[in-house]
């Protein structure tokens, strides 16, 4: 299996599929490449190339007991770009991963970057400050914390629920999607996915979206239970020089799933635009 080690020593692995212009996932907490599976296949077979990565601490990459940060995230990703000289990316973000995009290009610019989508993504910022209203409640983070810290892995069986919205009247729960959530979310470790909180809650990812000056496409559910629409979404196009927003209505976070054909089909139509 692929890996590229970084200055720090961490390995990170990725996987990298079929040929032509670059398509580059990130993934969300506390999952792994694994999530994007299905979009790496299909945008494989429709002539682009797909790399996904496993953010350190998370999947197959070394688990870290420091560099759990926002700053080292876009870093790392930073290498894998430099290593695999690649150019004229789509980059796509989901949640965690939409911040990790975001940052990159705050922090190293988009002289690689064709364009971006963020999907269900935690930009601007998820926690609640004077400036921005709209975020939730520390104590809706500490909850996390304290359901990481007791109880991993009960605490993401239980996420599954309103993660993919099977907690709506209604809904046809797959068991398959919420075992492979858990096993995505064991085989990454404590220490850095617990750090990790922070970055997707407090960090400010507004400055990073001032400076981004390629075309990014939001895609978020309007039923999204984890980083709602109107403190992420509807907020963040505003602060893009180049943003459009696109709504699923009713869909949940974990949409890049449960609306799999729905969202493979926007991708590839904005990849190829």
């Amino acid at each position: 299996m692929p890996y590229i080690k970084v200055k720090d020593g961490t390995e990170i692995f990725y996987k990298d599929f079929g040929n032509g212009q670059p398509v580059v996932f990130s993934h969300g907490w506390p999952l792994s490449a694994d999530a994007w599976d299905a979009q790496m296949m299909f945008m494989s077979n429709n002539g682009f190339r797909t790399i996904a990565h496993d953010r350190r601490s998370h999947g197959r990459s070394t688990q870290t007991f420091d560099g759990n940060d926002m700053d080292t995230y876009a870093d790392d990703l930073h290498a894998l770009i430099e290593a695999l000289d690649l150019k004229d990316i789509i980059m796509v973000g989901h949640s965690t991963g939409g911040g990790e995009v975001a940052h990159y290009m705050g922090r190293h610019g988009t002289k690689r970057v064709a364009r971006a989508v963020l999907v269900g993504a935690v930009p601007p910022q998820m926690i609640k400050t004077e400036a921005n209203p709209l975020g939730l409640p520390k104590s809706v983070f500490d909850g996390i914390r304290d359901g990481v810290w007791n109880d991993r892995s009960q605490f993401y069986r239980d996420l599954t629920m309103p993660f993919y919205s099977y907690n709506r009247d209604g809904a046809k729960v797959s068991e398959g999607v919420r075992e492979s959530f858990w096993l995505q979310g064991m085989m990454g470790g404590l220490k850095g996915q617990y750090d990790c909180i922070r970055e997707f809650s407090e960090v400010d990812y507004g400055p990073d979206l001032d400076k981004i000056d390629v075309p990014v496409l939001l895609i978020h559910g309007t039923d999204d239970q984890i980083v709602p629409i109107d403190a992420a979404a509807r907020s963040g196009v505003k602060r893009l020089k180049n943003g459009t927003l696109k709504e699923y209505p009713g869909a949940p976070h974990g949409l890049v799933t449960t609306e799999q054909d729905k969202f493979n089909a926007d991708l590839l139509a904005f990849a190829r635009g």
